[in-house]
């Protein structure tokens, strides 16, 4: 699992080194490598194993408005194999996307990590506080003993 926000940047072509932390989850993978698409302006980046398991859900969503995500998210979607100095070439398309130049967050989601470009993280971190102020989401997190 990921869990844990750090920073990082990403060099001139591309290339991003996957921390430490989360080497270790990768490489307990078959292949040592993740899957990457875009939402909610960020690159979503899963392990080979739980793309699959979006896969088989996705599979099954025939909606038209699920037909259109499917569209953006697995049209958008790259897998990257980590080369021998545990790093990913990130398209310049989801970098272009996730408004990302240099600096990097990377936050751990539990089955997922995500790229932010560092300043879209601080405006995220912010709108979160302020949502946290809402009686009703903090209700909703109460709601699991937080």
């Amino acid at each position: 699992m990921f869990r844990s926000s750090s920073c990082h940047t990403i060099d001139d072509k591309g290339r991003l080194i996957i921390p430490a932390r989360f080497r270790k989850v990768l490489k307990a993978e078959d292949d040592y490598g993740i899957v990457v698409s875009c939402k909610d302006g960020c690159i979503f980046a899963f392990t080979f194993t739980e793309w699959k398991a979006i896969e088989d859900r996705l599979k099954t969503a025939k909606t038209s408005t699920m037909q259109k995500f499917k569209r953006f998210f697995l049209g958008n979607a790259c897998p990257l194999t980590c080369d021998k100095q545990d790093r990913v070439l990130i398209p310049q398309n989801l970098r272009t996307y996730a408004g990302i130049n240099k600096e990097v967050v990377l936050v751990g989601v539990l089955d997922r990590f995500e790229i932010w470009a560092k300043e879209k993280w601080e405006q995220e971190q912010k709108a979160m506080e302020q949502e946290l102020e809402r009686e009703e989401v903090r209700e909703e997190i109460a709601s699991i003993g937080l």
